[in-house]
């Protein structure tokens, strides 16, 4: 961010920020983060204890089904299956109902609901430049600070298993992960609100934290090359061929698929109501495109199952291709140990969630309902850089760090960072019980997801290969 007021001090560096030492609050200001403490301690902030769950991990993976294509279901087991990882990936109603069965501080913030390691990356602003953000809120919900911390943090250990980084390289990220975090609640603490709002994390920022003085360069020209190849017209000449003189998605069955005999009409009403919920201008830009073609697609992990559309519009004039992504929303994971989503369409509630988590958002966000489902709609891929395990788990430190600090961005937003960073404060009490916690939770899950592999072994629930 620049801030051009001169009376106005320009934002610390990381390092500065890291030298300054945690600022000391008013006691008036300080009793939310004191009284937290009380709650819990935070030398058990990380406590886990296995026999207090209260739930059976498959039992919750199944229960999720309900509202899913029971066609796609198999694909879901088989990617959720294939390892620890990916197993957490899909497990996020396994980690909401394991954190809700613990006391919480209270400290509240718009939770990103899914902030594992791999869901945060770079895209295009509407103002065309790259940030790192978080890119993933379909669990989006009002709830305690520490539950998106320590998903996070724990999402390190298990990523750095799947991919042979030992355990004090892991140590060392989740302590990476933890001071970025820590570092930057108590930095935007002191800030105005709207300098806090106003921040973005720009791609050469991202380079500072992943480069060394031999890899800078290539750091930034490989990020830079891949996002400009990361568009609609990049997607229009990998996913689409002509049919008749006529731009048309490329099946890959059963993952990408014009089988929507049972969606179709749905469909055309998803795109007429979703004009309504975005900007009129917004709006009138969509006006000049027509709807070429449509698939339902498979995507993610935990995602496998809800309807999703990949559509092709292409502009009146010149036949430019612009790709959306219209994803069906479903009740938060989150929401039956917290208060129920203040909004009626959950497509809305992932949209004006994630609104509120992200510095700059797609212009092009929208929701609608039909029948009984509700959809949201995003642009796909549009500059969108996803970190892959293999690349990041050689950098895991450094890559923990810079979203440590997006996701204290992310809560200072929302929630009170003044109570987050007193509630942290200066000692190592917390540091410890959270890296703690992140093995403690990374061995659960490697229980859990061989739970899953049992029963899918043994024909108890079916499965299909997970990816093409």
């Amino acid at each position: 961010m620049t801030i051009t007021d001169p009376l106005v001090p320009p934002p610390p560096t990381y390092g500065e920020a890291l030298a300054a030492g945690p600022t000391e609050y008013p006691d008036e200001e300080r009793s939310a983060g004191r009284a937290a403490r009380k709650i819990v301690p935070r030398s058990a902030l990380g406590d886990w204890n296995p026999d207090a769950r209260g739930h059976d991990a498959l039992q919750t993976i199944l229960a999720q089904n309900d509202i899913r294509d029971e066609r796609l279901l198999p694909i879901r087991h088989g990617r959720m299956s294939a390892s620890p990882w990916t197993y957490y990936r899909g497990a996020a109603a396994v980690m909401a109902a394991d954190l809700a069965s613990r006391p919480n501080t209270g400290i509240t913030v718009q939770m990103c609901g899914d902030a594992h390691v791999l869901n945060f990356g770079l895209w295009n602003t509407p103002e065309r430049t790259l940030a790192f953000d978080l890119r993933d809120f379909d669990e989006t919900l009002p709830g305690p600070f520490e539950w998106d911390l320590l998903r996070f943090l724990a999402s390190l250990v298990v990523l750095a298993r799947d991919n042979g980084v030992d355990a004090a390289t892991a140590t060392d990220a989740v302590r990476a992960g933890f001071r970025g975090y820590r570092t930057w609640i108590r930095t935007y603490a002191d800030w105005p609100i709207l300098d806090v709002w106003g921040e973005k994390i720009a791609v050469d920022e991202l380079v500072t934290y992943l480069s060394t003085p031999d890899n800078e360069d290539r750091i930034d020209t490989y990020l830079e090359k891949r996002a400009k190849k990361r568009t609609s017209r990049g997607a229009s000449k990998k996913l689409t061929h002509l049919v008749d003189g006529r731009r048309q998605i490329i099946e890959a069955p059963p993952y990408r698929v014009h089988a929507l005999s049972d969606y179709g009409e749905l469909l055309d009403d998803v795109i007429v109501a979703y004009y309504s919920s975005v900007p009129e201008n917004v709006a009138a830009l969509l006006r000049r495109f027509d709807l070429v073609d449509a698939v339902q697609q498979v995507v993610g992990v935990g995602s496998v199952g809800m309807r999703v559309f990949l559509n092709l519009v292409e502009e009146h004039a010149t036949g430019d291709p612009l790709f959306f992504q219209v994803k069906q929303a479903g009740p938060s994971v989150y929401e039956q140990f917290l208060a129920p989503s203040g909004y009626e369409n959950h497509g809305q509630r992932v949209v004006n969630g994630q609104q509120l988590i992200q510095s700059a958002s797609d212009r092009f966000l929208g929701w609608t309902r039909i029948g009984d489902l509700d959809f949201y709609v995003r642009q796909f891929r549009d500059g969108k850089l996803i970190p892959n395990g293999p690349l990041v788990s050689g950098i895991l430190a450094q890559f923990a760090t810079a979203c440590g600090h997006v996701l204290a961005r992310a809560h200072a937003r929302s929630g009170d960072a003044r109570a987050i960073a007193d509630y942290l404060g200066k000692s190592v009490k917390a540091e410890e019980s959270v890296v703690g916690f992140a093995h403690a939770y990374a061995d659960q899950t490697e229980r859990d997801h061989a739970q899953l592999a049992a029963a899918v072994a043994d024909g108890s629930i079916p499965s299909a290969p997970g990816w093409p």
